[in-house]
């Protein structure tokens, strides 16, 4: 079993900026394509960025270009560089491989208030 831990949200301005992080238990991260989910109390759980192994990016429209995903497998960790937040941005974020989807970790919240 993989055990994902998210970290790193909080409390942002709209236009601020927050690092979101994804430790996973298990080298088996290393070849899995991985994403960043969203969720909200009244939206499906929303996949708005992802990861190959090698590095290809993906981006939801609503974040392209303001949100950037990386990845660093020596440490089994994915980053989400959120820029230029918005309010709609806000929401209980999860990361996930895209593919063999393991247990859910508790998700890091990210409220946008000014």
């Amino acid at each position: 079993q993989v055990y994902l831990a998210e970290s790193g949200g909080g409390l942002v301005q709209p236009g601020g900026s927050l690092r979101l992080s994804c430790t996973a238990s298990s080298a088996a991260f290393i070849t899995e394509t991985m994403g960043w989910y969203r969720q909200t109390t009244d939206e499906a759980r929303l996949l708005v960025a992802s990861i190959t192994s090698d590095g290809y990016t993906h981006y939801e429209d609503s974040v392209k270009g303001r949100f950037t995903i990386s990845r660093d497998n020596a440490e089994t960790t994915m980053y989400l560089q959120m820029d230029n937040v918005k309010y709609e941005d806000a929401a209980v974020y999860y990361c996930n491989s895209k593919v063999n989807f393991w247990a859910w970790g508790q998700g890091t919240q990210v409220t946008v208030s000014s």
